[in-house]
């Protein structure tokens, strides 16, 4: 059993402080972490999705903002495993994107007051561009709905991995 992979079984097994610690491995909100905690045993990895996408639906912007800060910039180093996965198609990309990429983070930090958040999975640097540049159109309350979904992709993509049935 590592922080990557836990299995459903074990999951539900820890003692939980572990279980907590674990959760925060994916999303570094506590609230979210106890929630999904204190809904155990879950009998499917499905049941922990949804119950996880409904968790973070209710969760306070001051919650969401403590989620946020688990997860580095899109384009910076990554921090973590799972974080360097996600943004693999950034590793390849040319000078002009990355550049790219941190100006436009900073943009979208002055504009929005947080990071820029995306499911990056399976997408290139150009694409993370792409839609930066794209989201830095939105109002700031339609950029908030828009970050609380990619947060929740983000969030299945790491527990399905975490209590997925094989590592």
């Amino acid at each position: 059993m590592t922080a990557e992979w836990v299995g459903l079984a074990g999951f539900n097994a820890l003692p939980e402080a572990a279980a907590v610690a674990v959760l925060l491995s994916c999303c570094s909100s506590p609230d979210w972490a106890r929630s999904l905690v204190a809904g155990r045993p879950y009998a499917a990895v499905d049941a922990v999705l949804d119950a996880a996408d409904a968790v973070l639906a209710g969760l306070s912007d001051d919650e969401i903002d403590r989620a946020l800060d688990g997860h580095p910039r899109i384009g910076a180093r990554p921090d973590t495993a799972a974080s360097a996965r996600e943004q693999a198609g950034v590793a390849g990309a040319e000078d002009a994107v990355r550049t790219g990429l941190a100006a436009g983070n900073l943009a979208y930090e002055e504009k929005f007051g947080h990071i820029y958040l995306v499911c990056a999975t399976g997408k290139s640097g150009q694409e993370l561009l792409d839609l930066l540049t794209a989201r830095l159109g939105n109002d700031p309350e339609t950029e908030r709905r828009v970050m609380r979904r990619e947060l929740a992709k983000i969030n299945r993509i790491r527990l399905a991995r975490l209590l997925g049935d094989s590592a």
